[in-house]
């Protein structure tokens, strides 16, 4: 992770889960338990969290996958991982200070990886994007799974419009108020409408070499949850 990111991440780590909280109008809650429905239905036992953040993923799959799973949460700020490991439920996490474009595991180590409201972050461009989602593939075992929980672009035109006008007049200001980090929610407001919408995702994960790659579009399409197999 860049200097300039673990800064950013370090500012508004306190901060970090209140914001989206607030934001989302606690949508953001209800979308991570739905995927981690998902995922403890798909039945894996040995599982990646990416971009782990401040561990809320990793704490729902945590509560709803019993032994003898293993969870593992991997993040590239260690402020971030701090808050995790405060958390209830934990004590099954794995946590691993690694920078997800080259994640310390062997190929084939997962049955599942899972990454939520990071992948956007990810993504400079589509080529940066597709090189993250192969390094995802590499470390899941064959038939294993891959399940994205992301920001996405409704694919109503007014919806979108309306979507881009609350990022812009609402999520930047607020989360800057509250975080006290102008330069950190300058950067996540930047990556909300540039991320790809639920096909264009669904697309680079096949040329990532992912196959039955599935979406379901959340809020109008303003998140969608893809899920796909090596």
């Amino acid at each position: 992770m860049k200097k300039g990111i673990q800064i950013i991440y370090k500012e508004v780590a306190p901060t970090y889960e209140l914001i989206n909280h607030v934001l989302t109008f606690g949508l953001d809650m209800v979308w991570r338990k739905r995927a981690a429905r998902n995922a403890a239905r798909i039945g894996k036992k040995r599982i990646l969290d990416v971009c782990s953040g401040t561990g809320e993923m990793a704490q729902n799959l945590a509560r709803r996958l019993g032994h003898p799973s293993e969870i593992y949460a991997a993040d590239g700020s260690s402020h971030m991982i701090r808050v995790a490991q405060r958390k209830k439920h934990m004590r099954r996490v794995q946590f691993v200070l690694a920078d997800a474009g080259r994640l310390p595991f062997p190929d084939s180590s997962f049955d599942l990886l899972t990454i939520s409201f990071s992948s956007r972050n990810l993504n400079p461009d589509s080529q940066s994007m597709l090189l993250y989602l192969k390094e995802f593939y590499r470390v899941l075992k064959p038939s294993g799974h891959f399940l994205n929980l992301e920001t996405s672009q409704p694919p109503l035109f007014i919806i979108r419009k309306l979507y881009h006008s609350y990022i812009r007049w609402v999520v930047k200001p607020i989360g800057q108020k509250i975080s006290g980090s102008r330069a950190g929610y300058n950067y996540l407001s930047h990556t909300m409408p540039r991320f790809y919408d639920a096909p264009e995702f669904s697309s680079l994960c096949r040329k990532a070499g992912f196959s039955s790659v599935y979406h379901q579009l959340l809020f109008l399409g303003a998140a969608a949850i893809h899920t796909a197999r090596k």
